[in-house]
């Protein structure tokens, strides 16, 4: 039997839920929020919550785990595209998701899902670069000029979150840019045919 999909109401409720925890999560500890302070967020009731989630460390779980799924098919789109689509197409990604992107660079958050996207897009580098380069996917330098360049990217994109978005989307753009292209210069330099 087919699992029945939600209904627009529901979804556009856990949508509110979710943005709510995003916001109080930019502001505070995951251990000092309330399911009545998620409920005003989101102007629902505790009973509607709790219709949705078991706790507040459920519905951060289910978050966390959906951003990364998202997050995962989005990084992953850009396999076959260059490096100067990835900053566009991701800025672009995280101005669509702003309160998302304010709780994941949160200084109250615990930081696992920013290692987690890490991960994702240093992946996503090295598979690039040893594609690039012809080299082996598991070559301890890739590894390391990967992770360099995937922390810089993140790095940006943290600092233009936390700056509220203050700085222009085709500046931070033709930043990251700027530095994936030193650093695909580099790695040619280093590892290339």
């Amino acid at each position: 039997m087919q699992e029945k999909k939600p209904d627009k109401r529901t979804l556009k409720t856990r949508k509110a839920i979710t943005d709510g925890l995003c916001e109080l999560l930019a502001e505070k500890e995951l251990r000092s929020i309330t399911v009545q302070e998620i409920a005003d967020k989101a102007d629902v009731n505790r009973v509607t919550f709790y219709k949705h989630y078991y706790d507040i460390y459920d519905l951060y779980e289910k978050t966390e785990k959906e951003a990364l799924s998202e997050l995962g098919m989005v990084v992953l789109g850009y396999r076959e595209n260059r490096a100067v689509d990835f900053a566009s197409g991701m800025v672009d990604y995280i101005s669509e998701n702003k309160k998302l992107f304010k709780m994941l660079f949160s200084p109250h958050n615990t930081g696992e899902l920013r290692d987690k996207f890490v991960k994702m897009v240093e992946g996503l580098f090295r598979l690039i670069q040893s594609e690039k380069c012809g080299t082996d996917l598991g070559d301890r330098r890739l590894d390391f000029y990967c992770g360099y360049q995937a922390n810089g990217c993140i790095s940006v994109f943290e600092k233009w979150v936390r700056g509220d978005f203050s700085q222009p989307r085709d500046f931070v753009v033709e930043t990251i840019n700027g530095l994936n292209r030193h650093t695909e210069e580099y790695i040619s330099k280093q590892i290339g045919k």
